[in-house]
């Protein structure tokens, strides 16, 4: 099975940009609380947004491709609302403009020649820990915005939490000023009360910011907390005619330091393959089981047997049997 069939299968192609009118009800409340939690206020998706699980290449962890700018590794953390703890197996989306404050994708007066590239954007699934991982530049700014990372975390086929995060404004300045010779337009003159987004509130969309001394970059987290229940499944089974083939369960134990077990549960006769892929969007390992019987099975998985490196991993079950194709994906953390 190919890059594009394992993400289309597995869910990660089959949810769009259109926002329902959950979203809406979110804007009007965005101080709801719930377990000491408060969610995420909605933002626009901004000027230059794109459906990035159209396209089967923004799969990945380290979005930079050609961008000159100072390295900066975010990790997002996603919680529940209901509960306030980590909700696994989500997609989260990130895109932000470069060094000079341009997107790619699109080309105007504002923004010009960027048609057709493809920088500083990308998509993950949220482990064990609710948690993502990008590898990108620390961006720019341009008129009328300050410095800011826009995200978006489809829980569901019928829920999307879009949002926009930023930084502490003398921590990010000192950055850009330790870097004029990069950050050619010098430091960044907004505030968040004259920025057009922030104006109304920033207080839970600021991320932090820390020099890291191994790449000489930053590191920046932050925490987002969306409706639901964390330790959910995500995109789950019960809004998926799959659910009525086969049911892929969390792997045990999960997060695993190099062996783990893959349980699912077939409800016809089928044929079974399991692969494996890394974050980078590559097919690393594929189980071809066979046919197999209903009832319940589980895989077990040794990362160095199968020469693989400790690292977090997808996981994808397709199967085979007289009502068509199915299959469904979840996300292994290992032990950190």
């Amino acid at each position: 099975m190919d890059r594009k069939k394992f993400l289309q299968l597995s869910g990660l192609t089959s949810l769009g940009l259109v926002v329902p009118n959950t979203q809406q009800n979110i804007a009007q409340t965005q101080q709801t609380t719930e377990g000491g939690c408060v969610i995420i206020p909605t933002e626009t998706q901004g000027p230059f947004p794109l459906d990035l699980s159209a396209n089967t290449y923004y799969f990945r962890q380290d979005v930079r491709e050609d961008r000159a700018g100072i390295q900066l590794n975010l990790r997002l953390k996603v919680l529940g609302l209901g509960n306030c703890q980590p909700m696994q197996n989500v997609r989260v989306n990130i895109w932000h403009c470069d060094k000079d404050g341009s997107y790619s994708g699109y080309s105007n007066n504002m923004n010009p020649g960027q048609a057709g590239l493809t920088y500083l954007r990308g998509y993950q699934i949220t482990d064990a820990n609710g948690e993502v991982d990008f590898i990108t530049i620390f961006p720019g700014w341009y008129s009328g915005r300050i410095c800011h990372i826009h995200f978006q975390v489809y829980v569901s086929s019928s829920y999307a939490a879009i949002s926009q995060l930023s930084f502490d404004i003398p921590t990010k300045n000192a950055l850009y000023q330790a870097h004029a010779d990069v950050y050619t337009d010098g430091v960044d003159p907004q505030t968040f009360n004259s920025d057009n987004i922030f104006s109304d509130g920033y207080a839970y969309q600021i991320a932090t910011l820390t020099p890291n001394t191994t790449t000489g970059g930053y590191d920046s987290y932050f925490e987002v907390t969306v409706q639901g229940l964390g330790s959910a499944t995500g995109m789950g089974h019960l809004e998926k005619e799959t659910a009525k083939q086969v049911i892929l369960e969390q792997n045990f134990p999960n997060p695993f330091d190099t062996q783990t077990n893959i349980p699912f549960q077939l409800f016809k006769n089928s044929e079974v393959c399991l692969d494996i892929w890394n974050l980078a969007g590559q097919k690393v390992h594929t189980f071809q089981l066979g046919q197999m019987a209903a009832g319940k099975h589980q895989i077990a998985l040794n990362l160095p047997q199968l020469n693989l490196p400790i690292a977090n991993y997808a996981y994808q079950i397709n199967i085979n049997n007289k009502d068509g194709r199915f299959s469904d994906c979840k996300l292994m953390t290992h032990r950190q």
